[in-house]
């Protein structure tokens, strides 16, 4: 065994530094020839130029609200010419057969003839006063329109006499109805004493589109109840798009009535098509990854039969449709009212439909 080796001390000499190491470093360090010397900036030198777009502004597009419906475009004026020459045509057509046969009559047997001319007559008399309704309907519409696009503007400038001009005609548009009376009241009340224009008109819709609005979102889950319930039981297919169909015309025209609007029959078409370019532009949000979400959420697939579930599914589609048209018909958008969604009606839906398979398995058994 050899002995321990005493502890001894070791100078470490300073590796040399490379010459072109040493070059590069003193190059880099060095001061460039033409070198600004630093100074301090003055006051009005600094411009800050923002940005065109923010993308921390940007809003999330998933739970983003829809953009609000684009207005249908109007039809060419070539478009408008050959139905109108058409509709003119037509006119003097059925005017000429009319003529011919009330001649024949006549022709035939005098009290003929003026039975013919007396049918004749009241037939244009209802007849006129059809198309005028029809236009009143079709004007009231548009009215509601205008009211609408009129109110955001309103809000966006922050007008307080444009503001004042949309709350009263708002509070003409809805007069016949009871339930406004209280909001109307209120409103005429506070009105002197609320300066800002846009306060104003979210003051109106809260107090007299309030009451309006719950017993639209009670019209339209119980449309969608129906609807759940209809096509759940229905054996064909047929039935259930012709029930859906049949629920979601019926939803419109009741939702425009408790509005104010009254359409009749033309004004209800325009007012469907209104419903159906709303929903071609906000149907690909609302109705798409959140919809599936929330239905697996609330354990449809395993809560409900199959035939259960698509009723379900369909009674959601109809309360979507419910929703476009009730947008469509309120004489003001969603400023200070928060815009009810799906979510609103899939927990009430969802119990019925819960409810009613339960019933009918006890039944059963």
């Amino acid at each position: 065994m050899t002995a321990p080796r005493k502890p001894a001390a070791f100078r470490i000499e300073a590796e040399p530094e490379p010459k072109q190491e040493v070059r590069e470093t003193r190059r880099a360090h060095a001061e460039p020839p033409h070198a600004r010397k630093p100074r301090p900036a003055g006051v009005g030198v600094a411009v800050v130029v923002p940005a065109e777009i923010d993308v921390f502004d940007e809003p999330d597009i998933v739970a983003a609200e829809p953009p609000p419906a684009t207005a249908p475009r109007k039809r060419s004026m070539l478009g408008r010419l050959f139905f109108g020459a058409l509709g003119v045509l037509v006119s003097l057509a059925v005017g000429l057969w009319t003529d011919q046969l009330i001649r024949d009559l006549f022709e035939r047997a005098e009290w003929l003839g003026w039975l013919a001319a007396g049918m004749a007559a009241i037939a244009l008399l209802a007849l006129t006063v059809i198309l005028v309704r029809e236009f009143l309907a079709i004007a009231r519409l548009a009215e509601v329109e205008k009211l609408q696009k009129r109110s955001l503007d309103a809000v966006a400038r922050d007008d307080p006499k444009a503001a004042r001009a949309v709350v009263d005609e708002l509070s003409a548009f809805v007069a016949a109805k009871p339930e406004t009376a209280a909001g109307r009241r209120s409103l005429a009340a506070l009105r002197g004493e609320i300066i800002d224009g846009g306060n104003l008109v979210r003051l109106a819709e809260t107090e007299i589109l309030g009451p309006l609005d719950a017993r639209a979102k009670v019209m339209i889950l119980e449309a969608a109840k129906r609807v759940s319930l209809v096509t759940a039981v229905s054996p064909r297919a047929v039935v259930d798009v012709a029930y859906v169909v049949f629920e979601a015309g019926r939803l419109i025209r009741r939702l425009s009535e408790l509005y104010g609007g009254r359409p009749g029959t033309l004004g209800f078409f325009r007012l469907a098509r209104s419903v159906l370019a709303h929903l071609a532009v906000t149907g690909s949000i609302a109705v798409g990854d959140s919809f599936v979400q929330q239905i697996i959420g609330h354990g449809l697939a395993a809560r409900l039969s199959a035939k259960l579930g698509e009723g379900v599914v369909n009674g959601m589609m109809t309360a979507r449709i419910g929703i476009a048209a009730m947008e469509t018909a309120r004489p003001l958008p969603f400023i200070a009212a928060r815009r009810p969604g799906l979510g609103d009606f899939l927990s009430a839906l969802t119990s019925f439909a819960t409810k009613k398979e339960s019933e009918t398995s006890t039944s059963g058994k």
